[in-house]
């Protein structure tokens, strides 16, 4: 599968990521962050489970469980909690400073060289969210900001450590994500009996969204995001993370009611220009060093 491909598919997460704000506000029982989280893990998670028939090896539940509390645990609740309490544009919007996160963490864990066009472009991307984040018909909420850029470091963490850990020989990337969004899932069981519970009624919009985010954005998007981080340049995936306001923003828009000002409209050109530039940067290949015996016509009549 060639680079092109790899992106196109692995886009396909954060796409179906950003429908999430107007499933949580619009179809899902308000007031249960762990529970949106749990169901959108746990089921899928067996799921995976069973069609990628594969446990975790010796030495890898540790860190399948590490991975599952990061990218899934604690990041499913705190994107849940900051949907109800934000705006879907601006909750999804937090999600652009993800990519200053891995730049940084991935210079300091994977000894990856921060490359001037790639960090411009996760600037102008982190800058073209503020726009959105910041305009004028925004409502800011302190936790619901709190609760966003809590996920977003949280997976950003996981990110790294998925790239720099990789997958154990012999297994997909189905049984994979199986492993991750089970121990997530498992991880929010019983926090969510103790603090939580289940509301009194369950309607059917509230099933047909659980059944969408578990698995279209749980098990589907987590297989292929999974995928492209171990294969692609890890700041590659974290880029894509910028679809998410995009499609969120339009999502609120269009279904919503949500206001949609010049502002707002200049930040997300900002975000996807960023990402297209900084895409191109990330999956340019070092140029390679010429040896001194090959640089010219001199070089050549030495031989």
């Amino acid at each position: 599968m060639n680079r092109l491909t790899l992106l196109l598919l692995t886009s396909l997460a954060p796409i179906s990521w950003g429908t999430t704000y107007l499933v949580t506000t619009e179809m899902l029982p308000a007031g249960h962050p762990l529970l949106a989280g749990l169901l959108r893990s746990l089921p899928a998670g067996l799921v995976a489970l069973g069609l990628g028939r594969a446990l975790p090896p010796r030495g890898w539940w540790l860190k399948s469980l590490a991975l599952g509390i990061l990218n899934i645990g604690a990041f499913f609740p705190l994107l849940f909690l900051a949907a109800e309490r934000l705006p879907g544009g601006v909750a999804a919007a937090v999600a652009g400073v993800q990519p200053l996160i891995i730049l940084c963490l991935g210079a300091l864990m994977l000894r990856d060289r921060i490359r001037p066009l790639t960090a411009a472009a996760a600037a102008v991307g982190a800058g073209g969210v503020a726009l959105v984040v910041l305009g004028p018909a925004a409502e800011l909420d302190t936790v619901g900001i709190i609760a966003a850029v809590g996920g977003v470091t949280a997976t950003a963490l996981g990110m790294i450590l998925t790239k720099r850990w990789g997958r154990p020989a012999g297994v997909g990337p189905v049984a994979y994500a199986g492993w991750q969004l089970t121990a997530g899932g498992l991880f929010l069981l019983p926090l969510t009996l103790v603090f939580e519970g289940f509301p009194p009624s369950i309607d059917g919009g509230a099933i047909l969204g659980y059944l969408w985010l578990g698995a279209v954005g749980g098990l589907i998007a987590y297989t292929l995001w999974f995928r492209g981080i171990q294969e692609l340049p890890v700041i590659a995936p974290g880029l894509l993370a910028l679809l998410s306001p995009v499609v969120a923003t339009t999502l609120g828009t269009l279904l919503a009611g949500e206001t949609f000002t010049p502002v707002q409209a200049l930040g997300l050109s900002l975000v996807l220009s960023a990402l297209v530039t900084g895409q191109l940067a990330a999956l340019r290949k070092p140029r390679r060093e010429v040896a001194p015996s090959t640089r010219g016509p001199l070089a050549a009549a030495r031989r």
